[in-house]
């Protein structure tokens, strides 16, 4: 019987998965396989640094050539998986090849969500998800000098400050009646709107695109549903992602927008397992506790990579660790640690308008998200004041500047 980790995404998730098996023990065979033909990089640069050129591509590897040999882990890349047979514990691969599994871990990421409106096929409609669309968009840059960003959440964001920093005349259209309404409060809201707008950036918000407009095949405006036609020359989408669960799905694992996995990160099968993007987890974080959701950050893929692992190899364990993100837009640097809820009660901590504040979010009377701009910090701290899910002095919060474990106790 073969003895063999078959890792199927080469994304972050399944870079660290293929390392954490042998962190676990695993001597088997590891096999990562991956669509694209770039060794596993990195993605938050893609939008910020690699975009503006202040990143080159070699510091966007995880892992170098070496560290795979050392590690005896196969890298297949420009390797697409067609389907998995779970009768058999093999895959096949484009082309017909069958490679057999005796585990099986699915860090297969997502997709972009495409605009379907006329004229989103013109030349100049692009995206940002992986690499390949980094470099057209940063091509389509230096020809370029209007863009159109189309969606106010993290990557359109980034893209715009991006794209304003190399020049360009940008405009952010957004459908919601705030900026990254799904994540964050109106006050961070409304500073983000702030912000861009002070680096030339035009926000439309409440605004829906109904028609990318051409001329000779490609990109010249685009058009919103109240009429106006905003030019350009190319347009960036950055409406949100969708999980690849198709793979899963149709070898009849449950999927539910994501692969359906335990906190272990296993499926209903014990020998298949995911992570990353791609899976739909019971997070203890959860403004509902433990109501399965995926998380798109490379925290929680190297959290729920290395969990999954240890399942996988006879040592399940729960992944319960405090999620945080970050999200760099011109100089300002924002982190969130904790999921919040639109129905939290929000604190100010700081002054908005010097740059460095942070807003708390309290569910119970208790901290369970910390929203920080330019105060890594607080970051850290609520990082670990989380874990504990403490009682926040809501008196002193306003006038009080010094550690943000001060204003929280056991309760």
């Amino acid at each position: 019987m073969v003895d063999r980790l078959v890792v199927i995404g080469a994304s972050h998730a399944g870079c660290r998965l293929a390392f954490a098996a042998r962190e676990e023990g695993f001597e088997g065979e590891v096999v990562l396989i991956g669509a694209e033909t770039a060794p596993p990089y990195q993605r938050p640069p893609l939008s910020k640094g690699y975009l503006k050129g202040s990143v080159p591509l070699a510091a966007l590897r995880l892992k170098s050539d070496a560290a795979f040999a050392e590690a005896r882990i196969t890298l297949r890349l420009g390797t697409t998986v067609t389907a998995i047979d779970r009768a058999a514990k093999e895959v096949v691969l484009a082309g017909g090849e069958r490679l057999a599994y005796s585990k099986l871990a699915l860090t297969t990421g997502a997709r972009v969500r495409r605009l379907s409106v006329p004229g989103a096929d013109l030349d100049g409609v692009l995206h940002m998800r992986d690499l390949a669309d980094a470099d057209a968009l940063a091509a389509a840059a230096k020809a370029g000098r209007r863009a159109v960003v189309v969606g106010g959440g993290f990557i359109g964001l980034e893209a715009a400050a991006s794209l304003r920093g190399l020049g360009l005349d940008v405009a952010v259209i957004e459908a919601e009646p705030r900026l990254s309404a799904r994540v964050f409060p109106p006050r961070l809201s409304e500073w983000l709107r702030d912000l861009h707008e002070a680096h030339g950036v035009t926000v439309r918000l409440g605004a829906q695109v109904v028609e990318i407009v051409g001329r000779d095949g490609r990109v010249a405006g685009v058009r919103l549903a109240d009429g106006t036609k905003v030019s350009c020359d190319l347009v960036v989408v950055g409406i949100g992602v969708i999980p690849a669960d198709d793979l899963a799905r149709d070898a009849g694992l449950a999927v539910d927008r994501g692969v359906l996995v335990d906190a272990s990160g296993l499926t209903a099968d014990p020998d298949v397992a995911a992570a990353g993007d791609c899976a739909r987890h019971p997070n203890p974080w959860a403004p509902r506790p433990g109501a399965p959701i995926v998380l798109e950050s490379v925290q929680n893929a190297a959290d729920q990579a290395r969990v999954a692992a240890a399942a996988l190899f006879g040592r399940p364990t729960v992944h319960d660790a405090v999620p945080w993100f970050w999200s760099d837009q011109y100089d300002a640097k924002i982190q969130m640690a904790g999921l919040p809820d639109p129905d939290d009660e929000i604190l100010l901590r700081g002054d908005p308008a010097s740059g460095r504040f942070s807003l708390l979010h309290l569910r119970d009377g208790r901290l369970a998200a910390v929203d920080s701009v330019g105060w890594p910090q607080d970051h850290m701290a609520a990082r670990r004041l989380l874990a504990t899910r403490p009682v926040v002095d809501r008196a002193r919060v306003e006038t009080h500047t010094g550690p943000l474990a001060d204003l929280c106790s056991p309760g």
